[in-house]
């Protein structure tokens, strides 16, 4: 994924908590896994979009949240860390990313559908809209 997705991701690390769960049962946190998801569709809509771009502090503060989510649910730093950075958990995210978009119009072969997604979820002022915006 690109320096958006990355950024977001890498926001998501602090001091180490104490551990109470394992990291396999990270994927079943809802709101982490939809989190990591919108951030994920957003990244894809802003990447082939020329005329949309990230709001960088609105992604900030939402990939900050993720991280209190996952924390109060009892895992720690490195937990955390070893999820996101995660290759096969990378891919099912992105795969549920591209899944949704393409429920709501996108066709990855038309560069504008990215565009015409990204301004749907821009306008109805969706979670990933909020992280977006047009140039």
């Amino acid at each position: 994924m690109n320096r958006f997705f990355a950024l977001c991701v890498v926001t998501m690390f602090g001091a180490t908590g104490a551990a109470s769960a394992s990291v396999s049962e990270l994927r079943e946190l809802k709101q982490v896994n939809d989190g990591l998801i919108v951030i994920a569709a957003g990244d894809m809509i802003q990447k082939y979009c020329p005329t949309i771009s990230p709001r960088m502090f609105k992604a900030y503060s939402f990939a900050r949240q993720l991280q209190r989510l996952a924390r109060e649910a009892g895992f720690n730093d490195d937990q955390i860390e070893e999820f996101v950075e995660d290759k096969a958990e990378k891919t099912r995210v992105k795969s549920a990313a591209q899944a949704y978009l393409l429920t709501k119009g996108l066709d990855p072969d038309v560069p504008e559908s990215y565009c015409t997604v990204g301004r749907y979820e821009i306008d109805r002022n969706s979670q990933i809209g909020v992280l977006l915006k047009a140039k």
